[in-house]
């Protein structure tokens, strides 16, 4: 016998946590895990989409312990029950050091970046880039569900896997000869003759 993916549990606008608590799905906790859970979707597609004449080597098995990383975080913000959280597996801290040094690794291989830059590029590096973004917005999400003292270094890891992805995505645009696109203030004048004013309604 198979099991059915839809329940109809959430139908009236309620989900449960891993330890079983029901909470509405407007529910600030509900929303960091959802985060949790497109971020390590965004690192999938990010993934899929690698370049074929760029060895992933190393980066697979770091890619993996980032992804399973992010789905014990996930797992657990969604428990509210202290004594349910003490068995499932913990975060280990250790990961945000070697974050750390990826990203080191990888800023002493690119050229001083002295401006702000335009996310894209190739097709991988504007992956990477929605990573950064929505790695920022899981950290801003947890922010509001949980006290300062709550997930501390859940959270940490995520500020520092927001910046490890601005720099990868700097690194996988340099690996494929692609420049970063400089930002500068923006000219209408720039602007090919006929769309520099919109036309409006007609």
């Amino acid at each position: 016998m198979t099991t059915k993916i839809y329940t109809g549990v959430g139908d009236k606008g309620q989900t449960r946590l891993v330890d079983g608590s029901a909470v509405a799905k407007s529910d600030a906790r509900v929303a960091a895990y959802g985060d949790l859970d497109e971020l390590n979707s965004s690192i999938g597609l990010l993934r899929a989409t690698w370049p074929p004449n760029i060895s992933l080597g190393t980066w697979q098995i770091r890619f993996d312990v980032l992804q399973e990383s992010l789905f014990v975080i996930g797992s657990r913000f969604a428990c509210a029950k202290s004594e349910t959280l003490a068995q499932l597996p913990s975060f280990d801290a250790e990961l945000i050091s070697h974050l750390e040094s990826w990203i080191d690794e990888i800023e002493a291989a690119l050229p001083t970046l002295k401006n702000f830059i335009l996310p894209g590029g190739t097709l991988c590096a504007a992956h990477a880039h929605i990573c950064r973004t929505v790695c920022r917005r899981a950290e801003r999400t947890a922010a509001v569900a949980f006290e300062p003292s709550v997930f501390a270094s859940e959270r940490v890891f995520l500020n520092r896997l927001s910046d490890f992805f601005f720099v990868f995505a700097r690194f996988l645009n340099q690996e494929l000869h692609t420049a970063d696109r400089i930002w500068k203030a923006p000219s209408v004048n720039a602007l090919p003759s006929g769309v520099s004013k919109s036309r409006g309604a007609e």
